[in-house]
This record gives C-alpha cells, structure tokens and sequence, in this order.
C-alpha cells in the first residue's frame, strides 16, 4: 500500500469505516438477493470499494457523479443513506427512488450523484453534458464520469470523448477496469490493453492507477481534478480493479479461475489492506477497529430489517415522475 499523506488516524478510521459498509452492504444485498427479496439484476461492488472512496474523498462536495448499473457501492461513497439504498433494492416506497430504480437506477441528487444506467456506455454522454453544465455556471467543478472496461468500445464514449476536448469540459473520465466486462477478459476483448490510451486520438491525456490501493486511487483522483481545472480540458483516468463476485447475480463466474479470484482477495484486497497499514501505523488502534466493523455489522443489519419492514410503492406511484 502505498504512503499515508496529509490523513489524520480520524480520517483513515473514517475511510476504513466506508469501505469496510460497502463491503458488508453489498454482501447482505447477496443474501437478500439470494432469498428472493430482490428482483431483477444485481451488480454487486465487492472488491472495488477502494475505488468508490478514494473518488469520493478526493472530489469536492459541489462535483458530480454519474455511473454504470454497479452503482450501490458509488452511491453509498457519496454519503447516501444506506437504508434507503437497501429499500431501494427491494423496490419499496422508503427507497431512494420510491421503489421505482432498484439496482442499476440509484438517484441523489442532494449527494451529486446522477444514477447508476442501465445502458452501456449511455451514461458517458450523460456525464459530458454533466461537465458542460459545470463550464456553462463557471462554479469551477468536475463530473465524474465512470464506466467500466467493457463499455469502451461503444461509439457514444468516443463522440464524447471529441465534444468535451473540442469544448473544453471539466470531465474526468473514469474507466473501472476490473477485467472483466461481463464474462469476456480485456485480453480477449481489446486490441489496446491500456486502456488509458483511448483518449489519445482526441488530445486526451490518461494515466492508470491500481484500483485496490486507496491512497493510489485519491492521489490520482486529486491530481486529475487539479489537471482539469487548471488545464480546462477533460482527463482519462483508468483505475485497475477487480470484483470479487460475477458479472451480476445470475453469472456464476466460470470464465475465471478460483485461484486468480483467491489470489486477489489474499494478496490484493482494499479493505484487508488498510486495516495492515492502520494497526502497523496508527498505536491502540485494534480494538477500535474491533468495535467499527461490529457497529457496521449491525447498521447493515438495521438497514435489511428497515427494507423488508417498509411498504412498496402504491399502485398511484407507477404514475409520477414519468416525464420529470
């Protein structure tokens, strides 16, 4: 892992706390998933959550956020509410979008975040009209814009790509590469593997950055932010990471080996890591940590009991919101 910089023990405790919840969070909507409490897909963020919180510590509360359908973990980074998440998944009424989004349509607009889509690469020309509202209202922000390695090579990321380098736009592309889009690796799918490099033809500048280290994620976050404003023009950030889990659900993950699987959750994984560099760093701190991931334990669980225990929508709420 690499050097703690300018973080207080409060905010490494407070990292630590997010992303051990996303990874709990994501576990029991497993389970839920797995009871039949959750209909439709369900991508789940596990083994990415370095990535989520080190976007979210780095950007400023006024940026925006717009994502793919593995959007739980993302949104729980930008301090949604957890409860209203998971009621969200069951498709009842106390649900961030009233039961009507479920899984891959997350929607806060308090928090800056624009939803999770449920089209390929849609989200990208989303996220550039994101970024020319930014340079149309001059407030100095950045959209974020996340996709993963398999919406790369759609058309409509490349028309972006032109029009928000033509235009000069505060976007900071993210590419999510955690392999795998779907069940097809990145060696099989692309001809460049770096990944990066796609923003090339259009002036683009890229870099890459590993996904499981989140102090590599925030410095690299940060620095691009700082690269867009100063520069006005878009950057290109891929962040290798990997998930634990399949596709979604319903993908029992068999293009895999469970020894490449194995290797990344010993060796690689965010969470494991920062709980080594805290109690090798940070004195007295083992027992606190005992006590956090107790307390998300059971926050977890009292956002599960609140979605069963909530009502689903009415039949009325099929109806609003339709043209909004």
């Amino acid at each position: 892992m690499s050097k703690k910089i300018n973080f207080t023990n409060e905010e490494l405790l407070s990292v630590y706390k997010k992303m051990l919840l996303l990874r709990k969070f994501e576990e029991k909507a497993g389970q839920l998933y797995g009871m039949g409490l959750i209909g439709g897909f369900c991508h789940l963020y596990i083994g990415q959550e370095a990535v989520a919180v080190g976007i979210a510590k780095a950007i400023n509360p006024q940026d925006t956020v717009i994502t793919s359908y593995r959007d739980h973990g993302l949104m729980l980074a930008a301090g949604a509410c957890p409860k209203s998440i998971m009621a969200e998944l069951l498709g009842k009424e106390t649900g961030c979008s009233k039961g009507k989004g479920g899984s891959m349509h997350m929607f806060d607009l308090e928090k800056g975040f624009y939803g999770g889509h449920g089209i390929v690469g849609a989200q990208v020309s989303l996220g550039t009209g994101l970024g020319f509202a930014h340079k149309y209202k001059e407030n100095n922000c950045i959209s974020v814009t996340l996709y993963g390695d398999g919406a790369c090579h759609q058309g409509q990321v490349y028309e972006s790509f032109n029009m928000a380098k033509l235009w000069g736009l505060p976007v900071l592309y993210i590419i999510e590469n955690n392999e795998y889009g779907m069940g097809t690796s990145v060696e099989r799918a692309s001809s460049v593997k770096d990944l990066y490099k796609r923003g090339e033809s259009f002036g683009i500048t890229g870099k890459q950055v590993d996904g499981m280290d989140f102090f590599k994620v925030y410095d690299a976050v940060k620095e691009a932010e700082t690269y867009i404003i100063t520069n006005k023009e878009p950057f290109l950030l891929e962040i290798k990471t990997y998930r634990y889990r399949g596709h979604s659900m319903s993908d029992p993950a068999k293009y895999r080996s469970k020894d490449e699987v194995e290797d990344y959750k010993t060796n690689h994984d965010p969470i494991a890591s920062m709980r080594t560099y805290m109690l090798k760093n940070i004195k007295n701190i083992e027992e606190e940590l005992k006590i956090v991931e107790k307390d998300i334990k059971s926050k977890v669980r009292e956002c599960a009991d609140y979605a069963q225990n909530s009502n689903e929508p009415s039949l009325d709420e099929l109806y609003i919101d339709v043209y909004k």
